[in-house]
């Protein structure tokens, strides 16, 4: 039985490397936020919204206990999900964890042009999000540390780097 969990910051990659590896394994791959935004038919910016922080950390907490138990799957975490409750801990327990690590440049990069699809970086000025990343990822390293495995995912940016990092973390993984 194959459970693989993928963590790490908004903009490592994981459902872009999570999608890709899951195809090369032939298993189904699960986002969590988007399963979450399937079942209650609404964004996770409404849900955030609508029940806060708290109610939000709360529901996710349950989504991931309910795709955790789902057998030979990869699923890629929301980036706050391992720093709440015992998610890690339930994450390590009950399948493989990887941390996506991604030099805060490379993050920088990415999310600047993704600004707009994400409510919380909406506004932010170059230096800002910039300090945002490096802030939020101080906070998160204890949790993201706490995973089994660390896999650098600095290079997905075309086909070629996807396909390369889907055979390292199968290396990595032992699959």
């Amino acid at each position: 039985m194959i459970r693989i969990f993928l963590t790490g910051y908004m903009g490592a990659g994981k459902t872009t490397l999570g999608k890709a590896f899951a195809r090369k394994l032939n298993l189904p791959f699960v986002d969590l936020d988007w399963y979450m935004e399937e079942r209650f038919h609404k964004t996770v910016g409404e849900l955030f919204v609508e029940r806060g922080e708290a109610g939000f950390r709360e529901l996710e907490k349950n989504m991931l206990h309910e795709v955790g138990a789902f057998e030979n799957v990869v699923i890629s975490t929301g980036g706050g999900a391992p720093c709440f409750f015992d998610n890690m801990d339930f994450m390590n327990r009950n399948g493989k964890t990887v941390f996506l690590n991604v030099h805060p440049d490379m993050l920088f990069r990415r999310l600047r042009v993704a600004k707009q699809q994400r409510p919380i970086l909406q506004g932010k000025q170059d230096d800002e999000l910039k300090e945002f990343i490096i802030r939020a990822l101080e906070k998160r390293a204890p949790f993201y540390s706490q995973a089994q495995y660390v896999f650098n995912a600095d290079e997905l940016e075309d086909r070629s780097q996807i396909e390369k990092s889907v055979e390292k973390l199968r290396d990595l993984l032992k699959l």
